[in-house]
């Protein structure tokens, strides 16, 4: 399949609220995501994450929530994160922690990288919040070198119509709710369209809403 074939993936405008508005999602985004934390993400991020090898490039690092989870012997880390305030506070935690690692402003459609020039790409609930992933995903294959990886973990369309039926109808409001965050994306499809899917397996998001439950954890590398 080529990325021409992928189906349509819904997507929208970026949310980040200037201000206090960002201010508040960066504030709210740990403690609202703690339970699922607790209920199985952090064991995934350590199994995930810990994999990185070589150049690691991260895309939406959020506030920092994989950084303890990299191995120390990675040869380079850049974080990448659009959002001013998370990046405040993604740059405090890479203070904290004493990780070598770059925090650079950036969106997921504009990676600071060359072509062919990062081992590792990383993207944990990401692909959700972008406001084009078919364009993310075309970066990401451009930056990766051959023989590199994208690790990735994200939320998808139910494997029941029940619950996609859901997730379509309640996608607008769950947005607003959630910084921007679509629950009706098809990503699996989208990454299998850009890059080729080298291993995957389903999850649930344990703690979180049902709309967000159904998970892919895997990895893919680029097509040369």
């Amino acid at each position: 399949m080529t990325a021409r074939e992928v189906p349509a993936v819904p997507t929208a405008p970026l949310t980040t609220r200037p201000g206090l508005g960002a201010r508040l999602d960066a504030a709210l985004y740990g403690p609202v995501l703690l339970l699922g934390e607790v209920r199985g993400m952090r064991r995934r991020r350590t199994a995930l994450v810990g994999a990185a090898r070589g150049r690691v490039l991260e895309i939406g690092a959020g506030t920092g929530l994989n950084l303890r989870h990299y191995p120390h012997d990675v040869d380079d880390l850049v974080l990448t994160e659009p959002d001013p305030g998370m990046a405040a506070r993604l740059r405090h935690a890479v203070s904290r922690s004493g990780r070598r690692a770059t925090v650079v402003e950036a969106g997921a459609d504009a990676l600071p990288a060359a072509d062919g020039s990062v081992d590792t790409v990383v993207s944990t609930m990401v692909l959700c919040t972008v406001p084009d992933p078919l364009a993310a995903l075309r970066e990401i294959s451009r930056v990766l070198a051959p023989g590199g990886r994208l690790l990735f973990c994200e939320h998808v369309l139910a494997a029941d119509e029940r619950t996609v039926r859901r997730q379509h109808l309640l996608a607008g409001a769950w947005a607003r709710f959630a910084s921007g965050c679509r629950c009706d994306r098809d990503l699996l499809t989208a990454i299998a369209g850009a890059l080729d899917v080298d291993r995957v397996h389903e999850e649930t998001w344990r703690g979180m809403p049902v709309l967000v439950h159904p998970l892919v954890v895997g990895s893919a590398r680029p097509r040369r």
